[in-house]
């Protein structure tokens, strides 16, 4: 018997190749070493105590913004999926234009007056925070999975059903699957879109990765802004670069190969 050749050497070519591996390394040295650069910032920014942000550390920081994005995301992603199926179900569609027009309601209606009208509600902090990008990042993951369902085939649906599956097991074992990539999607979008909007909680006294920005504006140390906005843009770009990954796991060829196969087993 011919074993094939083991291929961990190529393996690790690709590893050493793949761009989020690197995105990361940096992200995290100046997530962690970002005090180190104070001679560099002293330089370019002479006469401006600190040279960089320390009243809070980066990695703290970071945590937080992290948790605020991820429990936001979360939660857009629960709302966002569950309703997405009840309004294409046919005992659900009659409320698909309310749940579109709250989906849209909540992306018109820009963060800072979402943090305005939830901070006399709920105060000062993270909470409003969270409702903010809750909201934000509600329509992008809803409207893709409407998309995704619906763009399976009714063939497909025909075959499992002619297989015997009830309708909540068409919907696990086919539908969600074949609309897995498109929901992929709108749970990159509406994440990004909340990395980049958990910033702005700042204003209201949450801690994200905005704190330095926010500082840094107000006092006039555009060090402490650019501080900031980097570990912002590395750490929107890290989690792009992962979501990407994650999506090579469903090529734009695994739909009709699905479908072929269910056809067949119909």
């Amino acid at each position: 018997m011919i074993r094939a050749p083991r291929r961990s050497g190529m393996s690790w070519v690709a590893t050493l190749r793949a761009p989020v591996l690197w995105v990361g390394l940096v992200f995290a040295a100046a997530l962690l070493f970002m005090p180190a650069a104070a001679p560099l910032f002293a330089r370019a920014f002479p006469g401006v105590e600190p040279p960089v942000y320390a009243r809070v550390s980066f990695l703290a920081l970071w945590l937080s913004h992290a948790g605020l994005v991820g429990a936001a995301s979360l939660a857009a992603a629960v709302a966002g999926i569950g309703l997405g199926v009840v309004v294409t179900r046919p005992w659900g569609a009659e409320f698909r234009p309310i749940v579109e027009s709250i989906a849209t309601l909540g992306q018109a209606f820009p963060p800072v007056a979402v943090l305005a009208l939830a901070v006399p509600l709920m105060g000062f902090g993270a909470r409003p925070t969270l409702i903010a990008l809750a909201l934000y990042g509600f329509l992008p993951i809803v409207a893709n999975t409407v998309a995704g369902i619906e763009s399976v085939p009714g063939a497909v649906r025909e075959a499992a059903a002619a297989m015997g599956m009830r309708p909540v097991q068409v919907l696990r074992a086919v539908e969600l699957p074949l609309a897995a990539p498109a929901i992929l999607a709108g749970l990159r979008v509406s994440v990004i879109f909340g990395i980049g909007t958990a910033t702005v909680g700042s204003t209201v006294g949450a801690l994200t990765l905005g704190t330095p920005i926010i500082d840094g504006l107000v006092s006039d140390k555009l060090n402490f802004a650019i501080q900031g906005a980097v570990l912002v843009g590395l750490f929107a770009i890290l989690v792009d670069l992962i979501f990407e990954r994650l999506a090579a796991r469903y090529p734009a060829g695994a739909s009709g190969t699905n479908e072929g196969s269910a056809a067949r087993r119909g």
